[in-house]
């Protein structure tokens, strides 16, 4: 497969787009690693996620990890964050180029003086694109510990253009909504949250990827990881792939899992093409609250 250089280019205030290219543009194989994680232990996260990817059998474009993979969902982030050139950014490198497919999941970054729950969406030839997570999660105090975010993130692969979101964006419908436009009906085709979303609150996560992907008209795939973490919170998983109807193409629940799952844009473009909802859409207009006063 061969990888062309990234494109960056800032259709609004709100969405940066990347490109790459490769030669095949009609399928786009995704492989889902539904894990338990070490608390706060990275050494251990990262050999254990290598040797999975290492394991996953066929050609896959895209290995799509849970929320803050390497530590598990901590406010620790002092003591946890890394810089854009720490361990973790290595290893997403090496392991993205000896394994030649794109990696994505969120790790800690500290940048400056500011702490994120970054998106890391690593190419094999160690370029990369990122997103810090909009939505923190104020119920766990996610808001105090880390910096929010303000621009989304659309990648473009094998003609596939994906948007990349983490966890508690999945309770913000207007964040994921479409662009649609008479000259770009869909500003995207595929949407990933990866994620660490606790059993007790299943039944939103299920139910708001397929509305995500009913009303986008869209696939959606959700990562989530398994097990309990250092607060003895359970996960039950539930990583699942759903089509633009709703209709869950995969799903795992309470166990480990690695999964890869090929779409194919000739149905995703038959969808559309007998049912053009995004017609009678309602507009409006987002105001980015980095200009704001208030």
């Amino acid at each position: 497969m061969d990888w062309c250089p990234l494109q960056f280019k800032a259709n609004s205030l709100f969405t940066i787009h990347l490109t790459i290219v490769t030669c095949s543009m009609s399928s786009l194989s995704c492989t889902l690693i539904q894990a338990d994680l070490f608390w706060e232990d990275k050494a251990a996260n990262l050999q254990a996620f290598e040797e999975k990817i290492e394991s996953v059998s066929g050609k896959t474009h895209i290995v799509i990890l849970p929320e803050m993979f390497s530590t598990g969902f901590s406010m620790n982030a002092e003591q946890l964050a890394e810089d854009m050139e720490g361990p973790t950014m290595q290893w997403l490198k090496r392991v993205a180029a000896e394994n030649k497919v794109i990696i994505t999941g969120s790790i800690i970054i500290q940048q400056e003086e500011h702490y994120y729950n970054r998106l890391i969406w690593m190419l094999p030839n160690g370029q990369y694109g990122q997103y810090d997570k909009r939505h923190l999660f104020a119920y766990a105090e996610e808001d105090k510990h880390y910096t929010p975010g303000h621009q989304r993130l659309i990648a473009s692969v094998n003609g596939w253009k994906i948007n990349l979101m983490i966890c508690y964006d999945l309770r913000f419908p207007v964040w994921a909504r479409q662009a649609f436009s008479p000259e770009q009906p869909f500003e995207y085709d595929v949407l990933i949250y990866v994620a660490n979303w606790p059993e007790r609150r299943s039944y939103a996560w299920k139910t708001l990827l397929q509305a995500r992907a009913i009303e986008n008209q869209c696939y959606v795939i959700g990562v989530n990881r398994v097990g309990n973490d250092g607060h003895n919170i359970y996960y039950s998983g539930d990583s699942l792939v759903t089509d633009p109807l709703g209709d869950m193409l995969y799903h795992k629940t309470h166990k480990e899992d690695i999964h890869t799952i090929t779409l194919y844009k000739e149905s995703l473009q038959q969808f559309r093409t007998k049912f053009p909802f995004w017609h009678d859409r309602d507009a409006f207009v987002l105001i980015n609250d980095m200009d704001s006063e208030s």
